[in-house]
């Protein structure tokens, strides 16, 4: 699929993974991009969504459009993260699909995957278990709409398929304190300790989890890489009436203290770090198998984390100030 030909739809392209995406297209001088902020489309409007899809007929669709939050989020709003990404989500698949689109990426979440469950994730671990307690609504909310794509490549013959990041971090990310992903609200706690010159910074749970992230822009590079070149390992990555995934990741992980340490280092907080044990950890490890991708011949990721770190700080200077 050559890009600069087609009519792109980004739904979601001011967030994190959205605007990266946007970046990258325009990199490339894609010029038939159809953007719409909150205020023009309502994603959860199902009528103003098809309304708009019969009028500008995009050829492709990435839907990185999402209600999303760490644990605390998640926990408190589960009913609110369920219904607006379910509503998001078939909204733009049956838009999409009634209105002839060929190829739609959607972006799912690692947290679908089961909670108790062998690492690192393979995609065949999809449905073998469930989500972990803290995410569930969200996680649920997610499987639905990659069933949904599943669903309408079985029975209209599309190829509408499901990218499942590594935790995502990078230039326009969410710094609410209540709705911010790990990487974003450490860099928010800690800062703000810098700045009140406190000895010292809590961070909830015990520290010991594993994780994986992915800065956004090589996210990007992924997503367009797929979009273009997945085509012809349809059958291979994508076995029959399986769920269309592919995970997209460095396939390794960090423990959450030494993610914190290299916080602290990137932002020059010289205080302490402590940590909450009564608050939840979540999944012990979390890192994705991404043989996939490999399979594609995919470079992997471009950016490490200390690089990816001081960029996403830099971004929080700029947007926020010295607060």
């Amino acid at each position: 699929m050559i890009l600069k030909q087609e009519r792109i739809f980004i739904a979601g392209h001011r967030g994190l993974v959205g605007s990266a995406i946007l970046r990258r297209l325009q990199e490339m001088t894609c010029s038939n991009l159809l953007l719409r902020d909150r205020k023009s489309l309502d994603l959860t409007d199902q009528k103003a969504v098809s309304k708009f899809f019969s009028l500008e007929q995009p050829n492709v669709v990435i839907l990185a459009a999402a209600r999303v939050g760490g644990i605390a989020a998640n926990s408190q709003y589960p009913a609110d993260f369920f219904r607006e990404n379910l509503a998001i989500q078939q909204n733009i698949i049956t838009a999409a699909q009634e209105n002839g689109v060929k190829k739609l990426l959607f972006f799912g979440s690692n947290c679908a995957y089961p909670a108790n469950i062998a690492m690192p994730l393979a995609e065949e671990a999809l449905l073998n278990g469930a989500p972990e307690r803290t995410n569930r609504s969200f996680a649920i909310a997610k499987l639905a709409g990659i069933e949904y794509c599943r669903a309408v490549n079985q029975q209209f013959g599309l190829k509408y398929f499901c990218v499942m990041p590594a935790s995502t971090f990078g230039p326009g990310d969410n710094f609410d304190p209540e709705r911010s992903h790990v990487i974003a609200g450490l860099i928010r706690r800690i800062h703000k300790a810098k700045m009140q010159s406190k000895p010292s910074v809590v961070i909830w749970g015990s520290g010991k989890p594993i994780r994986e992230f992915i800065f956004s822009d090589d996210l990007a590079e992924a997503s367009i890489f797929l979009l273009s070149n997945l085509d012809q390992a349809w059958e291979e990555i994508f076995p029959t009436d399986s769920p269309p995934i592919i995970n997209v990741g460095a396939g390794r992980g960090i423990s959450i203290d030494d993610l914190a340490r290299q916080v602290k280092k990137t932002v020059g907080f010289k205080g302490e770090l402590h940590y909450d044990m009564t608050r939840p950890d979540g999944v012990a490890e979390k890192v994705l198998d991404v043989g996939k991708m490999s399979l594609l011949s995919w470079p992997g990721p471009k950016t490490n984390l200390q690089t990816g770190l001081a960029i996403a700080y830099k971004d929080y200077l700029q947007r926020f100030g010295c607060d």
